[in-house]
């Protein structure tokens, strides 16, 4: 993606739009780093939002507004945050980039392929940044379990296996959502399972259901099958209504190759073993450390350096559009599977 490098001598102007309880934690994200970044605009569709969250993080009430089109023309921002419900994404990121400024989005990228396919191409025609966030690649046992897949710890990757079982009582839209852990959720597991691979999705056959107990109205469990690039399989079993024995919300997961095994159950460091010898049943194994690379911010706030970072070098970042598309995909890939109850390809 072409865009011109951000200068760093004066702070990025930005507008958030949605002021709800997750968008708190951008607004003092983007306060924290006064000097870089300058809050110039909070706009929610209920406007005592985003006059409370002004107000909470000190900020005055002229950042205040009732829709972006008027947050553009007033407050003239350098960049957009999308931090609004994934039905929104696609209006604000259009007119945010028609008006000439970066974004960066909450995921999902889009709730359909030719709406995701739209915004990042608004984006290129308008040389701007679109990038969405994908906090989960920001974790220093993550980075440290991908590392270790790619220089051949555990020779060929042949699979990888992620489980995600939480019993979460959100209330609200989720309790109605159809798809909910494949739409609202998964993108998070699916766009891991990139990472820690390294692959393209090729293909998805899925089964989604509702268990017993749960208090979702539609489905929200389910177990997907990916064909990958290079003939890697990646599996994904996750409910949002299991009660007991709850993973790490990145996941519990499981890397297979020729010589050997890697787990990381999404809180610790991850684990390997690899053979160790060519006799017997079973063959000997050999325990080995798989360390986290430290990196200076983590989470929410490694994607915002991130987003700064890329600004101003003028490069794309890791989770640009054009490329989490992909993982928009599977998850448009496994709700199509469910529907036809069939094997589909992964498109985008």
């Amino acid at each position: 993606m072409s865009f011109k490098p951000f200068p760093k001598d004066r702070p990025l102007r930005v507008v958030q739009v949605g002021c709800g309880g997750m968008a708190q934690g951008w607004v003092d994200r983007s306060v924290k780093r006064k000097g870089r970044i300058e809050v110039v605009g909070l706009v929610d569709i209920k406007r005592e939002s985003a006059e409370k969250t002004a107000e909470k993080h000190g900020l005055p009430g002229s950042v205040v507004y009732n829709t972006l089109t008027e947050a553009l023309k007033k407050a003239q921002p350098d960049a957009v945050f999308d931090i609004t419900i994934p039905g929104a994404h696609h209006a604000v990121t259009l007119e945010a980039l028609g008006a000439g400024c970066h974004v960066l989005g909450e995921k999902p990228l889009a709730e359909s392929l030719p709406q995701a396919r739209e915004m990042c191409a608004a984006a290129q025609k308008a040389q701007r940044l679109y990038m969405v966030t994908q906090n989960r690649r920001y974790i220093p046992a993550i980075i440290g379990f991908r590392n270790a897949l790619k220089d051949g710890a555990i020779g060929e990757l042949s699979s990888i296996d992620a489980d995600f079982f939480i019993g979460a009582h959100f209330g609200g839209f989720r309790d109605v959502m159809p798809h909910v852990l494949l739409i609202d959720m998964a993108i998070h597991s699916f766009d891991q399972g990139r990472f820690i691979s390294g692959c393209d999705p090729v293909s998805a056959y899925c089964y989604e259901y509702n268990p017993k107990g749960s208090w979702y109205k539609q489905d929200s469990a389910a177990i997907v099958i990916f064909e990958m690039s290079n003939g890697v399989v990646f599996t994904y079993r996750g409910s949002w209504c299991a009660e007991g024995f709850n993973t790490s919300w990145e996941c519990s997961w499981r890397a297979v190759g020729s010589k050997g095994t890697i787990l990381w159950d999404g809180s610790n460091e991850a684990k390997g073993q690899r053979v160790e010898g060519s006799e017997g049943f079973i063959r000997p194994i050999k325990d080995f450390a798989v360390p986290s690379v430290p990196i200076q911010h983590g989470g929410h706030d490694g994607v915002l350096e991130e987003f700064l970072s890329s600004l101003y070098e003028g490069k794309d970042p890791q989770t640009v559009c054009t490329d989490n598309i992909k993982s928009l995909a599977m998850c448009l890939a496994a709700v199509e599977s469910a529907h036809k109850k069939q094997r589909v390809k992964v498109e985008w």
